[in-house]
């Protein structure tokens, strides 16, 4: 297959929430074709294997190969963190992956105090692990598993009193220890912003990875000249395993979205 620029770029994650992911790409390269590939049959992927989420992420990617995409943008923390590296060595094409954000959060703490809520599997992995050696020895770093979270926004309950009640359990002792930032380390939780912003207050700086994904997808693209210059009116593609309520739910104001259901 020769790549061309205006073949998509493919996004894939475990489930729904790597569309805050593909938000951020599509803001910022408003003219490329896109294709989401939304695994919510096998969502969390936090607390499977490695073996499992290697397997999960090599049929993604095969099947967005399938579909010609350009790039592959692993838009889940837990499959980069397990996955990303095999992936680029089986693969010939640009892959972009999802860390959380945990340096900026350390150049950014008055208090030397940061909070991370991810997935088990993110927590367990040997990525992460090395993220957090690399950070100076004064940095506190509080880590949250966030068990029930992704289940509940794969489900739409959003704004449910088990959301508030579990968000409320794991992110008071990041208060109590005095953190003023608490990054986000699954791309399903941005769509838990205002709600955690509701518990900790003004104080305490929320960070995730969307926007810089989006600008290091752009400077690959680029490097790799297959960034689309032309003016061209998207397409935008949606796959999911599963009822597709909550993923049309979180595109609603994309009314040009193409979203169908696949047995994959």
């Amino acid at each position: 297959m020769k790549v061309q620029s205006q073949n998509p770029i493919g996004i894939f994650d475990s489930g729904v929430g790597g569309t805050s992911i593909w938000k951020e790409i599509q803001l910022l390269m408003p003219n490329e074709n896109t294709m989401y590939l939304s695994d919510s049959k096998n969502a969390p992927y936090g607390y499977k294997s490695e073996e499992k989420i290697i397997e999960l992420s090599i049929k993604n990617t095969e099947y967005l190969l399938e579909k010609n995409c350009k790039i592959i943008v692993v838009a889940c923390n837990t499959a980069t963190t397990n996955a990303i590296k095999i992936l680029r060595q089986k693969y010939n094409v640009p892959f972009i992956g999802i860390e959380p954000a945990i340096k900026p959060a350390s150049l950014q703490t008055n208090t030397n105090t940061i909070g991370i809520l991810a997935t088990k599997g993110t927590l367990n992995s040997e990525l992460f692990e090395k993220a957090s050696s690399n950070l100076e020895d004064n940095i506190t770093v509080i880590e949250q598993v966030g068990e029930g979270l992704v289940n509940l926004i794969e489900k739409g309950e959003i704004n449910s009193p088990e959301m508030n009640r579990l968000l409320t359990k794991y992110l008071t002792p990041m208060i109590k220890k005095n953190a003023d930032c608490i990054v986000l380390g699954c791309t399903h939780y941005p769509y838990l912003k205002d709600l955690i912003k509701k518990i900790v207050g003004n104080k305490i700086e929320i960070i995730d990875s969307g926007l810089a994904v989006a600008k290091q997808t752009k400077h690959v693209l680029n490097k790799h000249k297959l960034l689309l210059q032309s003016n061209n009116t998207p397409t935008y593609q949606f796959y999911i395993n599963k009822n597709k309520s909550t993923l049309s739910y979180f595109l609603k104001q994309y009314p040009n979205s193409i979203i169908k259901e696949l047995d994959f």
